[in-house]
Formats: C-alpha cells, sequence, structure tokens
C-alpha cells in the first residue's frame, strides 16, 4: 500500500471510530484495541499496551495521544495527524454548530439513546479488559499486580495517582518480573525519520515563548493560542481534569461567561470522541461569525498541540528503551498496571454511571457477548446498544 493510500486508510478507520466511540477516554481505549489490535492488526496487545502506559505518563489526552501513536506507527507524523483529524473532527464540528446556535439540542441527559450510549461504553471497557488481562497478566504475580492497582485506584481518586500506579507496576516489574525478548511492535524509527528532539525541544520552548509573545502584543488569537496550549501541555488525567484549567483560563478574564462554559461541557458530554474539543465549542464561543470557525480551530489545535509533539518526541525512545533487560521488565509491570488503571475505571466512573438498574446491566451483558463472543464490530454494538436505550431506557 503506497503512502496516500496508507494515510487515508487511517483517516477513516480513525473518522468511524470518531463518530461512534461514546463514553469517555477509557472506553476510547476499547474501541482503539477492538479496531486497532483486534480487527486490524496494526500493533499487537504488548505494543498496544506499551503505547497506553506511555501515553499516561505524558500529560494531556491519553486516548487521543494513543490514537495519534497508533496512527504514527502505521504511517508515520501525517498518518499522526491523519489519526487524530477523524478521531476529532465530528464532535469538533458538533460543537462549534452548538455553539453558533445552529443546533437547539436542549437538554438530552436524560435521552434513552444516550444512556444506551454510556451502557454500551461499559461492554466495551470490559470487553478490552478481559483480553488485555488474559495477554497481559496470565500468570499470578501479574494478575494479582492488576489487582493492587485497581484496588489503589478505587481508593485513591487522584489524577496523579495514574502515573503513580504505572511507576509502581514498572519498579515491581523491573524488580521480580521476568524481561521478555525485545519486541520491535512498537517501533517507530522507520515511520520518524527527524530526531525525537525535534518535537520535544518545539514543545518547551512553546510552553515559554508563547506567554512572552501573548505579553508583548494585543493580539487575541496569541492569547487563545497560550490559554490553551499551556492548558493541554500542563494537565494530567485526562478530559475531566482540564475543565478547572480551561474555566480559570477563559471565564475569569471574561472571554466566555459561566453559564456558555457549562453549557459546553454538558454538550461536550453528549457527543462521541475526545473530551478535549471542548476547545472547538469555547473557541468558537469567544468569536463572532465567521471568526468563529477560525476561533474554534485555533483553540482545538492548540490545546492538542503539545500532545502530538510529546508523541513524536518520545515514540522514537522506545527502540533504545527496548535494548535494556531492566526496561522490558519494568515494562511488563507497566502493563499489568494498567490492566488494574482500566479494571478500576471499567467501575468507577463507567460502570456507576451507566448502569443504573437491571434494564441497563441487561443491556451491557448482552454488548458484551456480541463483542466478546460474536466479535461483531464496536460501531454496531453502540448502536444496537443505543437503540435498546431508547426502548428500555427512555424517559
Amino acid at each position: 500500500m503506497n503512502a496516500p493510500a496508507r494515510l487515508l486508510e487511517v483517516f477513516l478507520v480513525a473518522l468511524r471510530l470518531g463518530l461512534t466511540s461514546f463514553g469517555g477516554p477509557v472506553a476510547h481505549l476499547g474501541y482503539f484495541r477492538e479496531e486497532y489490535v483486534e480487527r486490524r492488526k496494526w500493533l499487537d496487545e504488548q505494543a498496544y499496551a506499551d503505547l497506553v502506559a506511555l501515553c499516561q505518563f505524558l500529560p494531556g489526552p491519553a486516548s487521543s495521544q494513543v490514537g495519534f501513536g497508533v496512527g504514527v506507527t502505521r504511517a508515520g507524523a501525517l498518518g499522526g495527524f491523519a489519526a487524530w483529524l477523524g478521531f476529532t473532527l465530528p464532535s469538533a464540528i458538533v460543537l462549534t454548530v452548538f455553539a453558533l446556535g445552529l443546533a437547539q439540542l436542549g437538554d438530552v441527559s436524560g435521552a434513552g439513546w444516550l444512556k444506551g450510549l454510556k451502557v454500551a461504553a461499559v461492554a466495551v471497557v470490559a470487553n478490552a479488559v478481559w483480553g488485555m488481562a488474559v495477554k497481559l497478566c496470565p500468570d499470578r504475580p501479574r494478575a494479582s499486580l492488576a489487582i493492587v492497582v485497581a484496588a489503589i485506584m478505587l481508593l485513591v481518586r487522584e489524577p496523579w495517582m495514574q502515573v503513580g500506579v504505572i511507576v509502581l507496576g514498572g519498579v515491581v516489574g523491573a524488580l521480580w518480573l521476568p524481561a521478555p525478548d525485545a519486541s520491535e511492535a512498537l517501533d517507530a524509527e522507520a515511520r520518524l525519520k527527524k530526531r525525537s528532539a525535534v518535537p520535544l525541544l518545539l514543545f518547551a520552548a512553546l510552553l515559554v515563548a508563547l506567554p512572552l509573545i501573548a505579553g508583548a502584543t494585543e493580539s487575541r488569537a496569541i492569547d487563545y493560542a497560550d490559554s490553551f496550549y499551556r492548558s493541554g501541555a500542563l494537565v494530567f488525567g485526562g478530559g475531566h481534569v482540564v475543565l478547572p484549567l480551561l474555566e480559570g483560563e477563559v471565564v475569569a478574564p471574561g472571554w466566555i461567561d459561566q453559564d456558555t462554559f457549562l453549557a459546553g461541557y454538558g454538550a461536550a458530554q453528549a457527543v462521541p470522541g475526545p473530551l478535549f474539543t471542548l476547545s472547538a465549542f469555547l473557541g468558537a464561543s469567544m468569536q463572532e461569525p465567521p471568526n468563529a470557525w477560525l476561533g474554534s480551530a485555533l483553540c482545538l489545535v492548540a490545546i492538542f498541540l503539545p500532545a502530538w509533539l510529546l508523541v513524536l518526541g518520545t515514540l522514537p525512545l522506545w527502540r533504545y528503551v527496548r535494548r535494556w533487560r531492566v526496561a522490558r521488565a519494568a515494562t511488563v509491570g507497566a502493563n499489568a498496571a494498567v490492566v488494574g488503571l482500566l479494571l478500576a475505571a471499567l467501575y468507577h466512573p463507567v460502570f456507576t454511571v451507566a448502569i443504573t438498574g437491571i434494564p441497563a446491566f441487561v443491556i451491557a451483558l448482552v454488548a458484551f457477548g456480541l463483542l466478546n463472543l460474536w466479535k461483531l464490530p464496536s460501531w454496531a454494538v453502540v448502536l444496537l446498544a443505543a437503540g435498546a436505550g431508547q426502548l428500555m431506557l427512555g424517559v
């Protein structure tokens, strides 16, 4: 397959995921695994877990970074951009249109189809946890480590703990778990010709330079770029953790009022794709037509740009890290920790939010069977769950 065809393939697959991946960042990891690992085999289970572990270490939207990383390993840096664009575009467009007042959705929090989509996320995450546990926690030590990590995450509800438990898993792996043979499954060096120092230096340079430029000029566009870039660069823990940062950046200076901010947050919950696309809504709301679309694009790119640079800068390092036996053993432990992390998230918030009674649990159980036993694609299960939710859970 030539390069343009491969880029188009990456974009179209990510676009379908962007249209159907409801349920938040943990659910997104389940959708990615089902599509990229199970169906298309673009990378194996070990490489996928390595990528998830790496992105949990980095600031920014972890699930979007995983999708971007998959695109990079498949079709280079442009493949990463194609994967991000496909996954992000649907929700960004919907939220921009909503900001312009062209989509009068009203309050959809009680809609049966939306409840069904949340239930589908339970099945998707459960299937991902099951499949990853079978391959990444096949023995007693690794399974026990995953359980310990899940328990810690459920008892200590702090965003920084996500990084902490992966570090814990890495230390346990390095000290007590056997190191596997070096795998080249996640080797991005062939796809990334430039040195990893370039994007990492650019990441740091923008973090320092944008506030200085914003202070020296009166450009509102630079102010927006600075605020959203810092929000994307300094947040650990995913989409929900960025909310207070964004609120402080856009509400405090009077760029947008509190009610509009909360309306955008509510709308972002009802669309597929990453929660960071709330930035598109905010960018559009802070501008008047026809500049609303430019504001939307500027804020969207600014908040995701740190994630792109960090993934491009760190992915090639895996080639060198995997040469060290202790690093490979640490990765084994970190991957077990990722399973525990997903297991904890399966219960809270995915299960506790979506399963509100026996009908919802029945839909989740059937959806899990369709995914795990009958191997239906996740998008089909999502649509079926939405229909079942409208019939059984609507108010």
